[in-house]
């Protein structure tokens, strides 16, 4: 039997589309690309070709085998700043059933999107099948129509206000059976412009979005309606090829998300800090594992704070942050105390060759604009609290936002591969980190590894799921009195989508239940 490929993803849809591409003949990245477009029909609540995101590449083969690339098409600040009273920005309030959370939309919320830009680059670098081929089964599935899954018709439902605040917004996810409502589980949502955006795009290319008909028309709409961006912006945008931050930890080689996003090196701080209170030796869901894993996630977003990551050039900030004098400083903060997210989705695909595919799209919640005739939504990522913290209105210009996005691929000294990734805003970094102990130290598969519970820590707040024992939950609300405890596991948590090759060419991987995720092998 030859070797299988397999894909991990958001939606059935999405692992299904790129695990026949990998049946094809295409590669991991070829599979990656489809299902970046697939995303955009069924998750488009989570991401959409007028968002942004990230692809990591470990080639197996060709000119470029063993030389991990990253493809950067996260979303741009316009170069030109409008007056706060012309632009259109307004706030709305998201209802996450029990906790409500403002989030800003409108034109003036929309940053250069990367996603058009993104998919071809990566094609262009690595691609082996055609465009059109990639591009067509989500064409299909946005003219044929997918019945919408549970996890999406939850998120439609809490961001209700953003998809009900225009009128473009509310008839792209107007119910097909129920006057006046947004569409919900198991109705049929249909995209046809969005499958004639696509089709057009694969055959006239990305030119079309960044200077011909639909880009004219959104920058016509932000010039007479409230928004920065210009056409000068769409031509300007670019997809940055950058290479990944590499550490070793655990036995392990971890290719992670470089600056200007944090993501991955927070994700890297945090393991260099774990990694020396030796999670091996304390078991896990121990009392004293999770009060180490509580105390890495307190530190970590302490010196995130500290030392003002967001200001601090992309080309230096690595080394500052993981220099040896500075993680010892936070290791021993951690020892000398008393023994006491948001719009994402993620595909993780592997080919037969080894190849391996990390991909995160983000749309942020969506600014509530749609272009004319695409279905395409617009993202609001300058309306993203986590994106601007210097407050609304004052991001530099021309600049590429930072990200908690953070697709990971790690090589073990076994010869196994793993691709993984999640969305969850700031959950993102505890749920990849603590994926990644559960692979590479505690030894579970990686169905267990993404099942297991887990918990998030913000300062002193910790929120957990069920599934630990009532000792180590004691011992955990001892330290940290502000524990939290969820009565089920839920997509707050993250949605870790992950795949892992063995050195034979065996396979395993899985979609996280709590984002509705799923495999598919090819």
């Amino acid at each position: 039997m030859r070797p299988q490929g397999i894909v991990a993803a958001g939606h059935p849809e999405t692992a299904r589309v790129a695990a026949a591409i990998l049946s094809e003949g295409g590669t991991a990245v070829d599979a990656a690309l489809a299902a970046m477009c697939a995303a955009t029909v069924v998750e488009p609540a989570l991401c959409s070709l007028g968002g942004g995101g990230f692809l990591m590449v470990l080639p197996a083969t060709g000119g470029q085998a063993g030389q991990p690339v990253v493809f950067d098409f996260f979303a741009q600040t316009p170069i030109i700043k409008r007056p706060e009273t012309a632009i259109d920005f307004s706030s709305v309030h998201a209802d996450f059933g029990g906790a409500r959370q403002e989030f800003h939309i409108g034109l003036g919320a929309i940053a250069t999107p990367g996603v058009v830009k993104g998919l071809f680059a990566a094609h262009r670098h690595l691609g082996r099948l055609p465009l059109t081929a990639l591009v067509a089964p989500a064409a299909a599935l946005a003219r044929q129509g997918v019945p919408v899954s549970p996890v999406q018709a939850d998120i439609i439902t809490i961001i209700t206000a953003i998809l009900g605040a225009t009128p473009a917004a509310r008839a792209l996810f107007a119910s097909p059976a129920r006057p006046a409502a947004l569409i919900g589980a198991g109705e049929v949502l249909r995209l046809p412009a969005l499958a004639d955006a696509l089709e057009t795009l694969a055959i006239e290319g990305e030119d079309l979005f960044y200077r011909g008909e639909i880009g004219q028309r959104l920058v016509q709409d932000c010039a007479a309606h409230g928004g920065h961006l210009t056409l000068a912006d769409l031509k300007a945008y670019r997809c940055e090829v950058r290479r990944p931050l590499v550490r070793e930890a655990f036995g392990a080689r971890i290719l992670l998300n470089p600056p200007p996003s944090m993501g991955g090196l927070l994700i890297a701080f945090a393991l260099a800090l774990i990694e020396a209170l030796r999670p091996e030796d304390l078991g896990f869901g121990s009392g004293a594992y999770l009060k180490a894993l509580a105390e890495t996630m307190r530190v970590t977003n302490q010196a995130r704070i500290e030392h003002a990551l967001h200001a601090q050039p992309a080309e230096t900030v690595a080394e500052a942050m993981l220099a040896p004098d500075l993680l010892a400083r936070y290791r021993a903060e951690i020892l000398g105390r008393p023994a006491t997210a948001r719009g994402t989705t993620h595909v993780s695909a592997i080919d037969r060759w080894g190849t391996a595919a990390s991909l995160s799209l983000s749309n942020g919640e969506g600014s509530a604009y749609v272009i004319p005739g695409t279905d395409i939504m617009l993202n609001n990522m300058l309306g993203e609290e986590d994106l601007a913290p210097a407050g609304f209105h004052h991001w530099p210009v021309d600049t590429r936002l930072g990200s908690m996005m953070a697709p990971t691929i790690a090589q073990t000294s076994s010869g196994a591969l793993i691709a993984l990734g999640t969305g969850g805003a700031n959950r993102i970094r505890s749920a990849i980190l603590q994926v990644l102990l559960n692979l590479l130290v505690f030894r579970m598969s990686v169905a267990d590894a993404v099942a297991a519970p887990r918990l998030h820590g913000e300062g002193d707040a910790i929120a957990i799921e069920p599934g630990y024992t009532e000792g180590a939950v004691a011992a955990l609300t001892a330290a940290f009195p502000q524990t939290r405890r969820w009565a089920s596991q839920s997509m707050f948590f993250g949605g870790v989508h992950a795949a892992r090759r063995h050195r034979d060419g065996s396979v395993e991987g899985v979609g996280d239940d709590r984002r509705g995720g799923a495999v598919a092998f090819g």
